[in-house]
C-alpha cells in the first residue's frame, strides 16, 4: 500500500513544470517585470509611484473584467471604448455648472448622475446582447457597429463639444481617496471582488463557464442561453459607463474622443491573463494580473524615457503571444 502511493500518489507526485508555467506563467511573468523595473529605476517602488500604477490601471482593469464576462461566454465587446465616450458624456452632463453644456435644471446630484451613467452604459450592452441573443449575429459585427453607433451618439449629445466644470461630488469619484488609497483603486478593487463572488460562487457565474464551454449542453442542462449572453453584455456596458465616468471625473471635463482604442488594451488585458478566446476558460484573477502588467509595463517605460509608440510595439508582441499560448493550450487539452 505504502510503495503504491508512494509510487503515484497524488501527494507525492512531483509537479510538472510545464503544468506550473500554465497556471502562473502570468504571474511569474509579472513578478520578474516588477523585479527588473526595480532595478533599474530607484522610483518605480516608491509609494507615490505604486499608487500612480494602481490610479491608471484601474479605468483598464473596469474595463477588461467586463471584457472578461463576455469573452467567458464566447463573445467580444469592441464598443467599450465608445461606451466610455457616451456614458462619460452624458453623466457629465448632469453634474456640470457650465452653463452651455448642462441639461436644464442641473446641475443635478453626483449620485443621479452616476445612476444615470451606469443606465447608459447598462442600456447600450443590453442592445449589443439582444442582437447576438435573439438574432445570433456575431458579436464582433453587432459590437463593432455599437462601437461607431455609440461615438457618434456622444458627438450628437455633446454637439461635438466637451463638458467641463464638473463638480465636486462627481469629481470624488476619480480624485478623491479614502485612507490615502485613491478612489479609483477603492473602485476597481470592488469591482473585482463582486466579480470574483459572481463568477466563483454564483449560480450564474456556472451558467457563464457552460454556457462558454459548450452552448449546446447548457441550454439541454436547462440553462437559458440567451439570458447568459444579453446579461454578461449588460456587464460590459455597465462596467464601461463607471470607467468613463470615471475617467471624465479624473481629468475634470468629459470628452467626446474619450475612450479611443480602449478596447484593445481591455482585450489585452484579458487574453494576457489566460482567458481563452474561444470561451469558457478563465478567471478574473487573471485578468487583474493583466491589467496590472500592461499598467507597470507602461509606467515602467515612461520612467525610462521609453516614446509611447514604443509601448504599443510592445503591448502588441505580449498580444500575439498570449493568443498564441491560448491556441497552444487548447491543441494539448
Amino acid at each position: 500500500m505504502q510503495e503504491r502511493v508512494a509510487a503515484g500518489g497524488p501527494a507525492l507526485r512531483r509537479a510538472d513544470p510545464r503544468d506550473l508555467a500554465r497556471r502562473y506563467g502570468i504571474l511569474i511573468a509579472f513578478a520578474v517585470l516588477c523585479v527588473v523595473l526595480a532595478l533599474v529605476n530607484d522610483n518605480f517602488l516608491s509609494t507615490r509611484n505604486i499608487l500612480n500604477v494602481l490610479r491608471q490601471t484601474a479605468i483598464n482593469g473596469i474595463l477588461a473584467i467586463g471584457m472578461t464576462f463576455v469573452i467567458l461566454a464566447r463573445g467580444i465587446d469592441l464598443s467599450v471604448g465608445s461606451v466610455v465616450a457616451l456614458a462619460g458624456i452624458v453623466a457629465a452632463s448632469l453634474a456640470t455648472t457650465s452653463s452651455t453644456a448642462m441639461v436644464a435644471g442641473g446641475p443635478y446630484p453626483a449620485a443621479l448622475a452616476i445612476l444615470v451613467g451606469l443606465a447608459v452604459g447598462a442600456a447600450c450592452g443590453a442592445v449589443n446582447g439582444a442582437i447576438v441573443a435573439r438574432f445570433n449575429v456575431p458579436s464582433f459585427v453587432v459590437t463593432l457597429a455599437m462601437l461607431s453607433a455609440a461615438r457618434g451618439l456622444a458627438l450628437l449629445y455633446a454637439e461635438g463639444r466637451p463638458v467641463p466644470a464638473l463638480t465636486e461630488g462627481f469629481r470624488a469619484m476619480g480624485t478623491g481617496s479614502v485612507l490615502g488609497v485613491p478612489m479609483p483603486v477603492v473602485i476597481f478593487a470592488g469591482v473585482f471582488l463582486v466579480a470574483w463572488w459572481v463568477l466563483n460562487q454564483s449560480r450564474f457565474g456556472r451558467q457563464v463557464y457552460a454556457v462558454g464551454g459548450n452552448p449546446h449542453a447548457a441550454t439541454v442542462s436547462g440553462i437559458s442561453v440567451p439570458f447568459v449572453r444579453l446579461s454578461v453584455f449588460v456587464i460590459s456596458g455597465a462596467l464601461a459607463g463607471l470607467a468613463g465616468m470615471m475617467l471624465a471625473a479624473r481629468t475634470g471635463s468629459a470628452l467626446t474622443q474619450a475612450g479611443i482604442a480602449y478596447e484593445l488594451d481591455a482585450i489585452a488585458a484579458v487574453v494576457i491573463g489566460g482567458t481563452s478566446l474561444a470561451g469558457g476558460v478563465g478567471r478574473v484573477t487573471g485578468t487583474l494580473i493583466g491589467a496590472l502588467l500592461i499598467g507597470v509595463m507602461n509606467n515602467g517605460l515612461d520612467l525610462m524615457g521609453v516614446e509611447s509608440y514604443y509601448q504599443q510595439v510592445i503591448k502588441g508582441v505580449l498580444i500575439v503571444a498570449a493568443v498564441m499560448l491560448d491556441q497552444s493550450r487548447s491543441r494539448r487539452d
